[in-house]
């Protein structure tokens, strides 16, 4: 699967501590191999987010993506709660 970083992600994600940056990229390699994995906890969004996705990287933060084909993938953004608003 090909991931697409949008230049938001990328901006989030650098202004993450560094341990929960490593703990980020962990969990998106996880999810580049084995999306289905169950500690992702990989699911559909609803409201004003609908359309897109969601995962864990660890009980409090999420990363938001758009499945643009079957192969390619586009991470919007990563953070708490609040990424969904």
């Amino acid at each position: 699967m090909e991931l697409v970083y949008a230049p938001t992600f990328l901006r989030m994600l650098k202004s993450l501590p560094s341990d929960l940056q490593d703990e980020a990229i962990e969990k998106i390699d996880l999810f580049q191999h084995q999306n289905n994995h169950p500690s992702l906890k990989a699911h559909k969004l609803k409201g004003r987010l609908l359309g897109r996705w969601s995962f864990s990287v660890n009980y409090k933060i999420r990363i938001v993506f758009l499945k643009m084909h079957s192969k390619k993938i586009c991470l919007l953004a990563i953070g708490d709660h609040d990424v969904y608003l």
